[in-house]
Parts: C-alpha cells; sequence; structure tokens
C-alpha cells in the first residue's frame, strides 16, 4: 500500500484545485490576494527541491558507478547481468520516446488547459532549444569548465563527468577510492535527507500549487493531471510487453509459462510498491516456477533491485515528453538523445531511493537535459501514486526476466 503522507499529498492537490475554482468564479478582491500570498509558499517549496537536485544526481551517480564497477568484479556472471541491465535500459529510453510522441498524438495536450495550469504554477513559457548540429552536441558533453556549466544547468553535461568521474574513482589505490566514494555517498545521503525535510511540507507545498492552478485553470486542471498519469502509466504498460518478448526471443522459458510464473510476483509489488519487499516472491518464483538456477536466482536478483529499474527510464522520459507538450515544445532529436542517456544514468543512481524522492531527483534532471522548467514537477508528483504501481510491477518483471535470461545451465522450456 501506497504511504499515508502519498495520499495527503494527494488530498491536497484535489483540495487546493477545488478551492482555487471556487476563488475564481467567487471573484473576491480581498481572497484573491490571500490567495497569490499563499501560492508564494508553493514556490518557496519548489525551490528548496530545486537546490538537491545538482549535488544529489551528481554524488549518487559516483556512488552508482562505484557500486557497478565492484559488481563487475565479482565475476562473469554478474558482468553478464549488467549487460542485460544496460540493453534494457537502453530498450526501455527507446520505446518511451516512441511511445509517448505516439499517445500524445492520438490524444494531444489541450492548449488552453495546459497554458492556464502553468501560468497557474508561475511557469507560463519556456521556449524550444536552438537548433544545433550533432558536433556542437557532442562538444557540450566535455565542456571547458564545468562548474560553470553545473551552473548554467547544463546537465548531460554533469551527467557525463560525474560517469567518469567515478570510473576514475575506481581505478585509485583501495584506501583512497573507499574514502573518495564514501564522502560521494554520505553526500547523497546527506542530499536525500534534505529532500525528506523538504517532502514533509509536501502536503502544504502541493496545496500552495495548486492553489495557483485552480485559480487560473478551474476544474479542467484535473482532466489534464488525469490525462498525464494515464498517459505514464500507458508507456510504462505498453513497455512492460516488449520484456514478454525479449523472453520469447531467448527461447529459454515459453512466454506462456513466463506469464503464468510471474503474474503472483506481480500481484505482490502491485500491493507493496517496493521491488525490495518483492524480492523473496521474485527469488521463489525464479527457483520454483521457472527452475532457475539457484545461484544464478541469488546472485542476479539481488544486484537486479540494488542496481535496475527497466521502468525507471520509462516512467521519467514519459514524464518529461509530457511537460514538453504542456509547454508545447517538440524535443529535436538531439534533445531526445540526450534525455535517454540522462534518464539512464540517473535510473542507475536513484535506485533504492523512495518513490517522491526519486521522482524529483530523476525528472529534474532530464527535464533539464531537454530545457524545460521543473515548476510543474510540484504538482505532478501528487499524482505520481498511480504510475507508480506500474513503475514496480514493471521493475519486477524484467528483474524475473534477466534471471531468466542470464541462466545459461537450466533446462530448456518451451
Amino acid at each position: 500500500m501506497a504511504p499515508l503522507r502519498h495520499w495527503l499529498v494527494l488530498g491536497s492537490l484535489v483540495a487546493g484545485i477545488t478551492l482555487g475554482a471556487w476563488i475564481d468564479q467567487a471573484g473576491c478582491e480581498t481572497v484573491h490576494e490571500i490567495a497569490g500570498a499563499l501560492e508564494s509558499i508553493g514556490t518557496l517549496w519548489l525551490n528548496a527541491l530545486r537546490m538537491t537536485v545538482g549535488p544529489l544526481v551528481f554524488a549518487m551517480l559516483v556512488s552508482a558507478v562505484a557500486s557497478v564497477s565492484d559488481a563487475m568484479a565479482t565475476g562473469r556472471l554478474a558482468t553478464r547481468a549488467i549487460g542485460w541491465f544496460a540493453g534494457l535500459l537502453l530498450l526501455a529510453g527507446v520505446l518511451a520516446a516512441l511511445l509517448t510522441q505516439g499517445l500524445l498524438a492520438l490524444w494531444p495536450v489541450d492548449r488552453g488547459t495546459a497554458d492556464a495550469f502553468l501560468a497557474g504554477v508561475g511557469s507560463s513559457s519556456a521556449q524550444a532549444a536552438p537548433s544545433i548540429s550533432w558536433s556542437q552536441w557532442a562538444q557540450q558533453l566535455l565542456p571547458p569548465n564545468i562548474i560553470a556549466a553545473a551552473a548554467d544547468n547544463a546537465i548531460l553535461a554533469l551527467v557525463v563527468f560525474a560517469i567518469l568521474f567515478g570510473f576514475a574513482a575506481t581505478k585509485l589505490p583501495q584506501a583512497q577510492r573507499l574514502v573518495l566514494t564514501g564522502f560521494f555517498t554520505a553526500m547523497a545521503e546527506a542530499m536525500v535527507v534534505i529532500v525528506h525535510w523538504v517532502l514533509v511540507l509536501a502536503p502544504i507545498g502541493v496545496f500552495a500549487l495548486a492553489l495557483g492552478v485552480g485559480r487560473q485553470a478551474g476544474v479542467g486542471a484535473a482532466g489534464l493531471l488525469l490525462q498525464y498519469a494515464v498517459t505514464v502509466a500507458l508507456v510504462i504498460a505498453i513497455a512492460i510487453l516488449a520484456i514478454y518478448v525479449v523472453v520469447g526471443l531467448h527461447g529459454r522459458v515459453g512466454v506462456r509459462r513466463f506469464t503464468v510464473a510471474v503474474a503472483p510476483v506481480q500481484v505482490v509489488a502491485a500491493s507493496t510498491q517496493s521491488s525490495l519487499a518483492t524480492l523473496p516472491a521474485m527469488i521463489e518464483c525464479a527457483r520454483t516456477r521457472l527452475e532457475v538456477t539457484p545461484r544464478v536466482a541469488h546472485l542476479v536478483l539481488p544486484l537486479a533491485v540494488a542496481v535496475f529499474r527497466y521502468t525507471s527510464p520509462l516512467g521519467n522520459l514519459g514524464v518529461c515528453f509530457f511537460v514538453a507538450a504542456m509547454y508545447g515544445i517538440e524535443p529535436t532529436l538531439l534533445q531526445m538523445a540526450g534525455a535517454i542517456l540522462v534518464a539512464i544514468a540517473v535510473s542507475i543512481g536513484s535506485v533504492g531511493l523512495p518513490g517522491q524522492v526519486s521522482f524529483i531527483a530523476s525528472v529534474a534532471p532530464i527535464c533539464a537535459a531537454l530545457g524545460l522548467p521543473i515548476e510543474v514537477l510540484g504538482i505532478l508528483v501528487a499524482v505520481e501514486i498511480i504510475p507508480d504501481i506500474f513503475r514496480t510491477i514493471g521493475n519486477v518483471t524484467a528483474d524475473v526476466a534477466v534471471t531468466v535470461l542470464v541462466d545459461e545451465t537450466g533446462p530448456t522450456h518451451g
């Protein structure tokens, strides 16, 4: 079940939009002034979240690269598993771009409602990035001054530098490496603590932001939020089917058998919304119903829970492309490529973070890579409870699938 705080945040969203719509209809000047003062609280809350994004992403990536390198050093089995993780994350990124754009073409965002919605959160405009060549885009990946790039919100360059820094740290003598990676791990944990503090105030912050949205967009904002939640959930749900295709192409376990075997795991995932809590069910499924070699199941599944989230690029890119549609911006192929790279990187770094913390830490950098403001994320986090169910189901399905794909010694099943 979702934590109580998630329901409080969702309730605050509904209350804020409803009250804002009533204030808009009431027309009382004094009430409008009071509402405007309350809305400034939402801006402060968003700023508190925004200030943690850069340090959190950098520290998480350095720590994650070190953990992945350590896992690969444990042997061929772990290396093979991580290879599958990387391939499926890339597949997820590409599917996210294709599916989101396709769904938005079938169900486009209403321009008037979106404009009013964005005005309500104080972010009514964003400009498409100027067109650049592949060579110019590649040059931006390695800027001459990384501090200046970070200050300019060049998140893709920051991600590339963090990955290079993390791999360089793994080549240091053990004593130095442990000190350095330990520092960044502690830094990431400290940033997470700050984000937790800010999210404790999420019901207040979301209410204040929703109040502005309700005053500008009225109850039509609820329809836009529903479209957002359904779109992201559909992107994830359709892309989960690709996992079954990959398993079927592998041939060791038939699609029908895999579907029947993994169904009870998906039920546990939907009820707990936690891959870690579903780990015992995944191990039982792999060993008993899919006859995966115990050594493979006991290594790959805990490793998958620790470093792999198949639906993270799916859901996070879906969020960002929907936000781009709200602003009326169509990302270029280069922007999509950069966003996919950032999404894959932060998906590895954000594994293990709670849902709302992961949402902010993962989605904000992708928005930055696309040149999008992140003000609207303060509202969207309130309805993340709906796509989050599909995220967890997809993650555990992919975890079990990779265990089957890696197992080379188990029997072949049709």
